[in-house]
């Protein structure tokens, strides 16, 4: 029997892949694949004035299990610190086991550049992790090696030099993806930021430039995105 075919977001904090390729999430879990949502952070530093971190981290932590539900998918929230991310090799080998457990087809995680410290962090934890992994060198408790493609999605916070490379027609999945964010109190209470006017808008606009009503996009690593091929139309 063919093992499911595995999509894994991996985020800074919760809420950052949900808004990023949510939509896309829930069209990979319509076609049949296993999701899940890996959040480094709960993201708890940006709590609201009536509740603590811990109480905001614990919130946030059940909104994303009730997101990720919606999507038709599971949430893992690990337990490191909001806006203190660090690239070493302890977080590398923990996100490499994980990732040796899960063994995802592929992987969704932030743009490299960002003005936010952490979702930056996570990318590059990301990209070292597929190398450990990937190399039957390293015994992760014992699990097999298992080699990951990886790809950038699209935040706000994320967008120097973010030029997609790949738009999904996420029309039939866009209203339940907005039903999804719609739990999270930061993306309807941010006095901030406006998160659902614009990822509903951002939405909205590269449909129309991918001739879809809604289409979130993807992007290759850096050098990722050469390929072998023809002029499209005009095989020889």
């Amino acid at each position: 029997m063919e093992k499911k075919k595995h999509l894994v977001l991996v985020g800074a904090h919760c809420g950052d892949v949900e808004i990023q390729g949510g939509a896309i999430a829930h069209k990979y879990a319509k076609a049949g694949w296993d999701v899940t949502f890996v959040h480094l952070t709960a993201g708890e530093k940006g709590n609201p004035p009536h509740l603590s971190v811990e109480e905001y981290r614990e919130q946030k932590i059940k909104e994303a299990e009730k997101v990720a539900e919606i999507l038709g998918g599971k949430s893992i929230t690990l337990d490191y610190k909001d806006a203190e991310l660090k690239l070493d090799d302890e977080i590398v080998t923990r996100v490499a086991t994980l990732m040796r457990k899960l063994r995802p087809t592929v992987v969704i995680t932030h743009w490299v550049n960002s003005i936010h410290s952490d979702h930056s962090t996570c990318a590059r934890i990301v990209e070292a992790a597929q190398l450990k992994t990937g190399l039957p060198g390293f015994d992760l408790d014992g699990l097999p090696a298992h080699f990951y493609p990886f790809y950038h999605s699209e935040n706000w916070e994320d967008m120097e030099g973010y030029v997609p490379d790949i738009f999904v027609d996420v029309s039939e999945e866009f209203d339940t993806y907005l039903e999804a964010l719609s739990n999270y109190w930061f993306i309807m209470n941010s006095t901030s930021f406006r998160y659902y006017d614009y990822y509903k808008a951002l939405g909205t606009v590269r449909g129309c430039v991918s001739r879809a009503k809604y289409a979130q996009t993807l992007k290759f690593p850096t050098g990722g995105n050469v390929r072998r091929g023809f002029i499209p139309g005009h095989e020889i």
